[in-house]
């Protein structure tokens, strides 16, 4: 077992499958001790097994690391405390929090239905903000009662937030929602000792296969991609050592920060920029505004240019 995280207990949310079953591991190979939570339900959420989060609290305890499973819905407030609770109880205390459950329910805007929308909003946006609200409550009283707090918040976006995908609506304002709740909790947080950022991750998983038949040409099978790159670039598990170096002291002071990982590729992401002002003494008149925002707007890096640019890889 390796050191970078020793002495420290985690929490990783949908953490029996795909990107979370990688991060639970290597957070475990890293010295953590983890709480692994997966209500085990399908890619659209329906149906509860146990089975997911016990085998990766098999795999875990096979080599060595200690790990106790979690089943409850974090979309759930309560539910969402009980998991927190989980950590303290069995391990003494809470460290760091990884959130990346979550769902798809991909539907045009004219189709979708009320429970599409709030079901997906509901795991993705609520459900981070349901187990950082009862962590970040834990770490405050920690601190307010004198005691060494270093606390980690890792919660997990995606391009769906940031380029836009259509049929994704829910999905995509949930993942851009939980980039800014997670860039203001950094600020609310930093007092604390704790620090807030956000993954931006690309991999091959049930969300990027199952779930979103349009992505499948793009994500290629573990052969196709070896052959191309010298190794599977959308292998999940490529995303967890990004999690753990984040978790770990190493990174105590960055915080407040949206980075982009696909296999061996990371981006450092900025948020709104601005092209560059219209501006005159008094008002604009609706005539004046049109030329001149058409100009801003010609500046402006297609759709289609910063997908390139982002998908770019070694």
């Amino acid at each position: 077992m390796a050191g970078l995280l020793k002495g420290k207990v985690a929490i990783v949310t949908g953490a029996g499958r795909g990107i979370g079953r990688g991060e639970a591991l290597i957070l475990a190979r890293e010295g953590a001790k983890v709480v692994v939570n997966d209500l085990g339900g399908s890619f659209d959420g329906a149906g509860k097994k146990h089975e997911p989060a016990d085998e990766v609290v098999k795999e875990i305890r096979e080599m060595g690391g200690e790990a106790v499973p979690n089943y409850d819905d974090v979309s759930n407030f309560q539910a969402a405390k009980r998991i927190i609770d989980t950590a303290i109880e069995s391990f003494g205390k809470l460290d760091v929090l990884v959130n990346n459950a979550g769902i798809l329910r991909d539907r045009m805007i004219f189709n979708m239905t009320e429970e599409e929308w709030d079901s997906v909003i509901n795991v993705h946006l609520k459900g981070t903000f349901n187990c950082t609200r009862h962590a970040c409550a834990y770490w405050r009283e920690e601190s307010k009662a004198g005691k060494p707090v270093a606390g980690r918040i890792i919660n997990t976006s995606s391009d769906a937030g940031l380029l836009y995908n259509p049929g994704q609506s829910n999905y995509g304002a949930a993942k851009a929602g939980i980039t800014a709740f997670t860039l203001i909790v950094a600020k609310e947080m930093a007092r604390y000792g704790v620090t807030a950022n956000v993954i931006v991750p690309m991999a091959r998983t049930r969300l990027t296969t199952d779930a979103t038949p349009s992505l499948k040409p793009l994500m290629s099978t573990p052969e196709e991609m070896t052959k191309k790159y010298g190794y599977d670039v959308l292998d999940p598990s490529s995303i967890a050592p990004l999690v753990a170096y984040l978790a770990s002291d190493e990174a105590k002071d960055i915080t407040g920060q949206v980075i982009r990982v696909v296999g061996g590729n990371i981006w450092v992401l900025q948020s709104w920029t601005s092209i560059g002002p219209i501006s005159k003494k008094g008002f604009l008149t609706p005539e004046e505004i049109g030329p001149k925002l058409r100009e801003l707007l010609a500046k402006l890096t297609p759709r289609e240019e910063m997908l390139s640019i982002l998908m770019k890889l070694q």
